[in-house]
């Protein structure tokens, strides 16, 4: 396959000799002249063609003022623009409309510019002939009076004038972003189009029959080609046309060759050991491959408009091919990165050499298929083709674009087989893998599908959808991918700049981990955004790197959450942005309770309720972003609240306080994860805090979900709060002729015997009760926690029994009387007396 330099310098040759068959994507655009309705003619002398820009030049240079009527103009040529936007309905005519705009918006930079300099130098003059004199000071001269009411009357009108110059470009300006905008939906509308299938002959009249007006245009646009090249190859420009064009063609042919070799040299000696090297090779080759080709490009255009004498016609069709050089380089050199032919060890995707070598060309191909046709895009623009012409290059572009990804993914499938059947070790498809193998190939059927029933569009509007979301997800795997390396090798303690890290601040080495883990964290959080930013609101050819970044920072500051305008495009990507949204928020709560939390000294309990603390924000969030999606402005659901507040007042009341204290118990924390409670005759652990309720573990290992209110409102007795310690008291009843001091040494030597009794406080042995019935003596340890309690008792009191049965010392036993048989006259006075008594 050619390089891809070549192809370029190919495109250009054809189309300084014309091309016969001019395309645009959906719609075509008409000449880009504001004010004017003639059509390029090819009948029209060649001098004139060459003495239009030098007039202009020698016009602008004799210019020195702007007259109110200039701007009156300007001002009903935006005027006739505003009122034509609102019944546009074509493509074609939003696009002469924005160029109308944009021309205007340039006329009123012209006039900023010619304004400025001339109230500099009335100002100038006003500062020689100085303020008016004071009261009593000498009388001026009526001359010096005269000419400063002039100077200020003309400063006056010349500040008007700039003032309503600087306003023009402000709302042509503007108007050219909406008129973009309503371009952008009309477009949408457009795709359930049926222009016929390429297998029918309307399909292919362009190349057969082509339109006289087209070909009056093409020969027109190429006549103007023809003379700005003739321009360039004059004898007082040949020097420098020479030097730029061997420049150009070395920077396409070797530039890249030999800035990949740096670029190893320096991963391998600049970088430390790890996958740093890999990641950032693979970075810097996209960027080198971009600024190859488009450095190569621009200094071929710098051949041709170095002194600016490209004509605006010829100027925005080579700023096109400039815009689109970028793109196609993105293409070839994110296909260089991630195949990495000739260096497969350093390959980030995993993937066996035979399929890499054989998706060597494709990622090329479509970059030059896609050149080709842009170029033949950005043509069709400026010389405004038929629809005709429109709808075959769309077509032609977008079998080519599906035929090179469905042959493809058949290859890769094909080489997987035959390795396979040879018994070559082969690693199965992620299910990441396969469902992007899936849906490639069923777009690029549906691509084919769509161009043989008549929907070319619908076809153009998928190859190029299909081609950006690969772009985008290719550039976000390579960046993430570069970001964690970066992360974990600038954080890392084997690595120079860890140690200098964790010695200027003296940190641990757990805490450099956590900085790994939420740097690389933040930085995915962000690439992931601009991604899905991109992917919502970017195209193919038109979306740079600064659009992505002041979309997100409109998304950021803008008032979408006050206005209401739901349609079905706003419900589809409600709907997308809530699925990727419950992804991340997942991703994320599972990322804080596995990877980070745990690197910290949080215990469990602040690490359970930090995550449903994240998890409630999250989807109170996800929850706002959605409805701002929907476009649903809150002032105007006021009065659907104000009907149904009592209602759900009533309805929610318990939900509600519920909720509210669950927030309470996260944040307050009287009882947390982990803590040993007891609340209306149920004591276990807490597993969980909920949003509405907290689950008790008991100690049979049921569960009692209590609902949060009650651990607010009630007595609740935490057991384990505040690193409590276990209390293990035994009471034991003695008869009355025991020694007291023996039983006393029998019962510590016990306590001071078992391992879980601690050391401090002591155990005690006190004197309760002495009674009829005995001598009660209670015996106290402690233990490290409330849990070991109820186990340490009962090892005690095997060893106390098994002491005290050593030393022959019993235990009280309690005594009953039992009578039986009295006589009844005895009976009935004891029991007489017992009343008595209760008396």
């Amino acid at each position: 396959m050619y390089r891809f330099s070549k192809i370029l310098l190919l495109i250009c040759l054809l189309t300084v000799i014309g091309t016969t068959v001019p395309s645009v994507y959906a719609a075509p655009k008409s000449l880009p002249v504001a004010g004017s309705n003639t059509k390029p003619s090819a009948n029209k002398p060649q001098d004139q063609t060459q003495a239009k820009p030098q007039d202009q030049d020698s016009e602008q240079e004799e210019k020195k003022d702007v007259s109110t009527t200039e701007l009156e103009s300007l001002q009903q040529q935006l005027s006739d623009i505003k009122q034509q936007v609102s019944a546009v309905t074509k493509d074609k005519e939003f696009s002469l409309l924005n160029t109308q705009a944009l021309e205007v918006s340039h006329k009123a930079d012209e006039y900023i510019g010619i304004l400025t300099p001339v109230l500099t130098q009335i100002q100038a003059q006003l500062d020689v002939i100085g303020p008016a004199p004071a009261p009593g000071a000498l009388d001026e001269t009526p001359e010096v009076t005269k000419q400063r009411t002039a100077l200020n009357t003309n400063k006056a009108a010349t500040e008007k004038k700039l003032e309503h110059s600087q306003t023009l470009k402000t709302n042509a300006s503007n108007l050219s972003k909406q008129i973009i905008e309503l371009r952008r939906n009309a477009l949408k509308t457009q795709l359930a189009l049926n222009s016929g299938s390429i297998l029918g002959p309307r399909f292919w009249a362009p190349v057969f029959s082509p339109q006289v007006d087209d070909r009056t245009k093409i020969v027109g646009f190429s006549q103007m080609l023809s003379d700005n090249i003739a321009q360039a190859w004059q004898p007082d420009r040949l020097f420098g046309s020479i030097i730029l064009m061997a420049l150009a063609i070395g920077v396409w042919l070797y530039a890249r060759k030999y800035l990949e070799k740096a670029l190893v040299w320096l991963s391998i000696w600049g970088f430390p050991d790890g996958r740093l090297r890999r990641t950032f090779l693979a970075f810097a080759t996209v960027i080198v491959t971009v600024i190859t080709i488009y450095g190569g490009a621009n200094l071929f255009y710098l051949v041709f408009a170095r002194n600016n004498t490209l004509p605006p016609l010829v100027d925005n069709f080579a700023n096109g091919i400039l815009g689109l050089t970028i793109f196609s380089g993105l293409i070839a050199g994110l296909g260089r990165a991630l195949l990495s032919i000739q260096r497969p060890s350093w390959r980030l995707i995993p993937m066996p050499d035979l399929i890499a070598i054989a998706l060597k060309p494709y990622p090329t191909g479509i970059a030059i298929v896609l050149m080709l046709f842009g170029t033949l895009e950005q043509f069709n623009n400026v010389i405004g083709s038929s629809v005709s012409a429109a709808i075959f290059s769309n077509g032609i572009a977008a079998l080519l674009i599906a035929l090179l990804v469905w042959r493809a993914t058949r290859r890769t499938n094909r080489i997987r087989r035959e390795m396979v059947a040879l018994g070559e070790p082969l690693e199965p498809r992620t299910s990441l893998g396969s469902l992007i193998h899936l849906v490639v190939s069923a777009v690029s059927v549906a691509i084919v599908l769509a161009l043989l029933i008549g929907y070319i569009p619908l076809a153009r509007f998928l190859t190029y959808e299909l081609v950006w979301v690969c772009i985008v997800f290719s550039c976000l795997y390579l960046t993430t991918k570069l970001m964690g390396d970066l992360c974990e090798s600038l954080f890392s303690v084997n690595h120079a700049s860890g140690k200098w890290i964790k010695q200027a601040l003296s940190l641990d080495n757990r805490y450099l981990e956590q900085a790994t883990i939420l740097f690389s964290a933040i930085g995915n959080t962000i690439l992931v955004m601009l991604a899905a930013i991109a992917l919502f609101n970017g195209t193919y050819g038109a979306t740079t790197p600064m659009t992505i970044v002041d979309k997100a920072i409109d998304i950021l500051g803008s008032d979408s959450f006050g206005k209401i305008n739901i349609v079905p495009a706003n419900v589809m990507s409600a709907l997308i942005s809530a699925v990727i949204g419950l992804y991340i928020l997942r991703t994320a709560r599972r990322w804080l309770a596995t990877k980070f939390l745990p690197k910290t000294a949080m215990d469990t309990g602040m690490r359970m309720s930090l995550v449903t603390l994240f998890s409630n924000i999250g989807y109170v969030l996800l929850i706002l972003i959605t409805l701002s999606l929907l476009g649903i402005e809150w002032n105007k659901l006021a009065w659907i609240v104000s009907a149904l507040s009592v209602g759900i007042g009533f309805g929610l009341q318990e939900i509600v306080k519920n909720f509210i204290s669950g927030l309470i118990l996260l944040t307050e924390r009287p009882v947390k994860v982990g803590d040993l409670v007891s609340i209306s005759g149920v004591e276990g652990d807490i597993r969980r805090i909920n949003v509405r309720a907290t689950e008790i573990q008991l100690s049979d290992k049921s569960t009692v979900i209590v609902p949060n209110s009650q651990l607010i409102s009630q007595n609740v007795r935490n057991v384990t709060m505040g690193n409590a310690q276990g209390v293990a008291t035994i009471p034991l009843i003695f008869p009355l002729d025991i020694d007291p001091e023996q039983v006393r040494g029998i019962l510590l030597e016990a306590y001071v015997a078992h391992e879980a009794i601690q050391d401090t406080p002591a155990p005690s042995v006190s004197f309760s009760q002495l009674t009829p019935d005995g001598i009660t003596l209670s015996v106290t340890g402690y233990v490290s926690s409330p849990r070991v309690v109820s186990r340490t008792k009962s090892d005690l009191l095997f060893d106390i029994l098994k002491r005290l049965r050593a030393a022959n010392v019993k235990l009280s036993s309690p005594q009953s009387l039992v009578v039986q048989n009295l006589p009844p006259e005895i009976a009935a006075a004891y029991t007489d007396n017992s009343k008595k008594e209760d008396e």
